[in-house]
C-alpha cells in the first residue's frame, strides 16, 4: 500500500526585529502522480540575525562650544533568543583600543534599550577622568555590546568590536572670581567676588559693579593657595587673557585708572575680556572717619552716609561734629584698602565745597577741621557727579497754628542751638488755644526735607515721643494743644539722644 509521509529534517529558529521569517520546503509523494516515491522534507525556520552594532561617527573632534550637543550615538540590533521567547538585556562596554576591554567603562542597560548617546561634555569628561587621557589629544576607543539571554540554554550574543577616535578639549572652569585691590574685597581671595556664568554659554562670565583705581585678575576658586589657576592679562594686548595653570606664568594684571561702575565680560574659550565703564557713581558707599565724628578713627566700623534713593550720585550724613578732624572713606577694613575723599588742603574749613580723591595711603591726607567755634550738628551732602561737598548746620523750626508763626513753611519759628540742644521758649496756643504743631529741619516748601512729627496723631504736649518723616511720605502726626494747654513753654530737642521735652512755664 502507498501512503504519504514526511520527515522533519531540522528546524533552525532565530528572531530579528520581532519579525518571524519562515522558509519551508516540502516534498510530497502523491499516488496519482508518481508510481513509487519517498522524499524527505526540509523545514527551515529563521527568527532574526545575531546582535549587531553601529556608530553614528568614527572620528570625533570635541569642543567646549558644542558642550550640550550629542557627540556619539552607539546603536545595536535586538539580537536573537533562538526562538525561545526569552528576554534579552544588553551590556555596553567602551575601552581604549588595545586594552582588550580590561579597563572598560561598562553600562548595564537592561531590557528594551537599543542605543546609548553621549553629549560632547559627557564624553569629554568620561575620557579625561575615567581613562586619565590628556586634554587636547586624540585617542582611539573600542566598543562592543553583549546581548544576554535569560535562557541559560541559549548562548549570549556579542557584537563585533568597532572603533572610533576622539579628540578632547580642556573644559573651562565652571566658576570665576575677580580679585585685586581694584575689587570690592581687595586681595582677600577667600572673599573674592564671583562672576556670573551665562546659562546658555557657561564659558561666558560677567561682572557688573564698582571698581576702584588699582589692579585685578581672575581666579577659578576662592582657595587661598596661590598655586591655583589664574587668568591674567596678555602682556601684548589688554583685551586678551592668559591662562596660568597652577599659578604659573607672568602675573600681568589689568589696571583701573578711574573708579566707577564697570561691566566686565570674560570669554574663557576665546580668552577675551571686554571692560566697559558704565554710567553711575564711582562709589556705592561713603563713610565718615575722624575724631570730629561719631566714628572716631575706627576704619573697621565707621558710620555710613545714606545714598539718595532718587539720585545715586548723592550721599548724605547727619551728626554732631566735635572739635577735631575728619575725612571720608569709600570703604571699611584697613587704612590702605581703597579710595578716600579728602579735603583739598590741610585743616580745611567746613564752608569749602570741593574735595579730592586719593588712593589708599598715597595721600595727601588732608582733612576737614572742626573748631570749638564751629562744632555742632551738621548735614554733609556729597555729590559724586558734580564733585562737590556741602557741610551745613542742621536747623530746627517750630511750625503749626499752635506756634507763633502758624503754617508758614517759608518763615517758620527757628529754635536756638547751643551745646547740642535745640531750644524754643515762647507762647503756644496764643492764636489758637487748641492748635497743632510739629518740627521741620528746613524752610521752603512742604516736601523739601525732613520732619520731626509726633509718634501718634493728636499727641499730648506732655508726650515727647517722635519719629522722622521724609518729605511728604507717610504719617503726618502732630502735637495738639487741649483746652487749658495754651501758655508759655520751653521745648528742648536733643537729636543725639533722640529726646524731646515740652515743659509749660
Amino acid at each position: 500500500m502507498k501512503h504519504n509521509r514526511f520527515q522533519l529534517k531540522y528546524i533552525q529558529a532565530a528572531k530579528m526585529l520581532g519579525t518571524t521569517i519562515m522558509f519551508i520546503t516540502l516534498t510530497f509523494c502523491f499516488g496519482g502522480f508518481l508510481n513509487s516515491c519517498q522524499q524527505d522534507e526540509d523545514i527551515v525556520i529563521l527568527k532574526g540575525d545575531p546582535v549587531s552594532l553601529s556608530l553614528s561617527a568614527n572620528e570625533l573632534v570635541l569642543s567646549q562650544e558644542a558642550y550640550a550637543n550629542t557627540s556619539l550615538v552607539i546603536s545595536w540590533s535586538r539580537g536573537s533568543n533562538q526562538g525561545t521567547g526569552s528576554s534579552i538585556s544588553y551590556i555596553l562596554e567602551v575601552d581604549k583600543a588595545g586594552n582588550n576591554f580590561a579597563s572598560a567603562k561598562t553600562y548595564d542597560l537592561g531590557k528594551g534599550v537599543y542605543e546609548k548617546s553621549f553629549t560632547v561634555s559627557g564624553l569629554n569628561d568620561l575620557i579625561l577622568n575615567f581613562w586619565d587621557i590628556q586634554a587636547g589629544t586624540t585617542a582611539e576607543f573600542e566598543v562592543k555590546v553583549t546581548a544576554n539571554v535569560t535562557n541559560e540554554d541559549v548562548e549570549d550574543g556579542v557584537t563585533e568590536i568597532k572603533s572610533f577616535t576622539v579628540t578632547t578639549y580642556k573644559p573651562v572652569s565652571p566658576e570665576l572670581y575677580i580679585v585685586g585691590d581694584a575689587t570690592p574685597n581687595g586681595w582677600d581671595i577667600t572673599g573674592a567676588t564671583p562672576l556670573t556664568a551665562s546659562t546658555s554659554k557657561p564659558w561666558l562670565f560677567t561682572y557688573q559693579g564698582q571698581l576702584t583705581t588699582g589692579n585685578f585678575k581672575f581666579a577659578v576658586s576662592q582657595d587661598e593657595c596661590g598655586c591655583q589657576d589664574f587668568y591674567t592679562q596678555d602682556p601684548a594686548y589688554e583685551g586678551r587673557l592668559v591662562y596660568n595653570e597652577g599659578g604659573s606664568g607672568d602675573d600681568v594684571q589689568w589696571q583701573i585708572s578711574e573708579s566707577g561702575n564697570y561691566k566686565l565680560t570674560v570669554n574663557l574659550v576665546d580668552l577675551t575680556i571686554d571692560v566697559e565703564k558704565l554710567a553711575g557713581p564711582a562709589f556705592l558707599n561713603l563713610y565718615i572717619i575722624g575724631d570730629a565724628s561719631p566714628s572716631g578713627w575706627n576704619i573697621g566700623n565707621p558710620e555710613a552716609f545714606t545714598r539718595d534713593g532718587d539720585d545715586p550720585f548723592v550721599f548724605t550724613y547727619e551728626a554732631t561734629l566735635s572739635p577735631g578732624d575728619f575725612k571720608i572713606s569709600t570703604f571699611k577694613g584697613d587704612w590702605c584698602d581703597g579710595e578716600w575723599l579728602n579735603a583739598t588742603q590741610s585743616d580745611q574749613v567746613l564752608t569749602a565745597t570741593d574735595y579730592i580723591v586719593t588712593q589708599g595711603c598715597e595721600g595727601p591726607d588732608n582733612k576737614w577741621h572742626v573748631t570749638e567755634e564751629t562744632q555742632g550738628r551738621y548735614n554733609i551732602t556729597v555729590n559724586l557727579y558734580s564733585g562737590t561737598i556741602e557741610i551745613e548746620p542742621v536747623m530746627l523750626y517750630l511750625i503749626g497754628d499752635g506756634g507763633p508763626n502758624g503754617w508758614d513753611i517759608g518763615a517758620p519759628e527757628p529754635m536756638i542751638y547751643a551745646n547740642g540742644i535745640y531750644t524754643f521758649t515762647g507762647a503756644l496756643g496764643a492764636d489758637n488755644p487748641t492748635g497743632e504743631f510739629k518740627f521741620s529741619k528746613y524752610q521752603g516748601d512742604w516736601c523739601d526735607g525732613d520732619w520731626l512729627i509726633a509718634a501718634t496723631p493728636n499727641q499730648s504736649v506732655t508726650n515727647g515721643s517722635y519719629k522722622i518723616r521724609h518729605g511728604c511720605e507717610g504719617d503726618d502726626n502732630k502735637w495738639k494743644l487741649q483746652d487749658g494747654d495754651a501758655g508759655n513753654y520751653t521745648i528742648t530737642i536733643d537729636l543725639d539722644s533722640e529726646n524731646i521735652t515740652i515743659i509749660k512755664q
